[in-house]
């Protein structure tokens, strides 16, 4: 049989073919597993999402121990510090607008924490045009928690002079028009310390007026997985089949070859 294959050219293809067979199965494994993953993770969010909302020092408690807290529903009282109100840019299909993210001091001597109250357009960007929704006093807000994110690749910097922000800068946000200090400027023991991730409040109930409009977490996980799954499995019986088609084709000249040798 090896002096067949090697008649027919087969050997390095066939070779080929074998290596190349575990890595589209490997690949295809893989994706299986990241597909379980994935469904899990999906999962997971989604209950958090519609759970009850938790309190805020349970939420803490949990960050400290886990770091697992994203898209947790906690709720949390306190007042609106609304001279610490940041702007960040989100346009959407109708119109150009912003999140609006407020420092809230909770009860209780608690870190302080931005709320993302909602979105506003582009007009409603002054304060002073929304005021009714300025409540002044104690505030309930409940929401989904959000941790800090690095600095997306394409985003553009952080406007802090001018309060635009393009991606929400958390440690950025506690200092304001100034920015965040130099190292010589710096000193860590006068700096208040604050919550590690922010708040997205709820749609509901609707802040007073209508504005900021809640309800702007944005949660978006595609599960193309399976795609991917059929897409390695394919290729790998795909291969397989290719191979053997042109394994015999090449055999089947090498026998006709020998044929026509012994009739001559």
């Amino acid at each position: 049989m090896f002096a067949r294959w090697r008649a027919a050219g087969l050997i390095v293809p066939g070779l080929l073919t074998l290596a190349l067979l575990p890595v589209l199965i490997g690949l295809g494994n893989w994706q299986w597993h990241r597909k379980a993953w994935k469904e899990a993770l999906i999962s997971r969010i989604e209950t958090r999402r519609t759970a009850e909302p938790i309190s805020y020092p349970a939420v803490l408690a949990e960050y400290v121990k886990t770091g697992d807290v994203e898209y947790t529903h906690m709720r949390v009282t306190g007042r609106f510090d609304y001279s610490r109100e940041r702007h960040l840019y989100h346009p959407t299909d109708q119109s150009q607008g912003w999140d609006v993210y407020t420092l809230l001091i909770p009860d209780g001597g608690l870190p302080p924490l931005f709320v993302n109250r909602g979105w506003v357009p582009e007009t409603l960007k002054d304060p002073s045009k929304r005021a009714e929704g300025q409540v002044a006093g104690p505030v309930t807000v409940t929401g989904l928690v959000r941790l800090a994110q690095p600095k997306p690749w394409f985003a553009p910097d952080n406007d802090y002079a001018g309060n635009r922000w393009y991606w929400p800068d958390l440690e950025g946000m506690q200092w304001g028009p100034e920015g965040p200090p130099t190292a010589l400027q710096f000193n860590a023991e006068k700096r208040q310390a604050y919550a590690p991730f922010s708040l997205d409040a709820d749609a509901a109930p609707p802040n007073p007026g209508g504005w900021p409009r809640g309800g702007t977490t944005e949660i978006n996980l595609p599960n193309n997985h399976l795609q991917y799954v059929v897409t390695w499995y394919g290729l790998a019986l795909t291969l397989i089949a290719v191979f053997a088609v042109f394994a015999r084709q090449r055999l089947a000249a090498v026998e006709d070859d020998g044929l026509q040798s012994k009739k001559e």
